[in-house]
């Protein structure tokens, strides 16, 4: 199963959006993009339900983009799994192994899964 270049740049772009303060504080927005029932296995290894990502506070967010080793799996037709490694600027440059599971309903991308890892390079 190969994942068409259409569904390909969506995701990236959906993955990338949550990353950006302009779309990532946006309730309206990610009401949208957030399944109903997604949670977070976050970095920090706290678990994150919909509602306490949905009322993050507003902050910056030092990512560098696009991401490295982007990568997306299709899982079944509408399942896709994208795996990247993420590089943050706090105090100091965190890295993180960073996986989403997506699912396809009606036609639009859900993210229903996320998970962040730490990781040393």
């Amino acid at each position: 199963m190969e994942i068409s270049k259409e569904d390909f740049d969506k995701l990236r772009e959906l993955e990338e959006s949550l990353w950006r303060p302009e779309t990532r504080f946006d309730n309206e927005y990610m009401n949208r993009v957030l399944a109903a029932d997604f949670f977070e296995f976050g970095r920090s290894g706290h678990v994150y339900k919909r509602e306490e990502t949905l009322g993050a506070r507003q902050q910056p967010i030092n990512i560098a983009l696009p991401f490295n080793e982007f990568n997306i799996r299709l899982i079944d037709t509408d399942v896709a799994l994208v795996t990247y490694l993420s590089e943050v600027q706090y105090d100091e440059k965190e890295l993180g192994n960073r996986s989403s599971v997506w699912l396809k309903e009606d036609g639009e991308w859900k993210l229903k899964f996320h998970q962040g890892t730490p990781t040393i390079r």
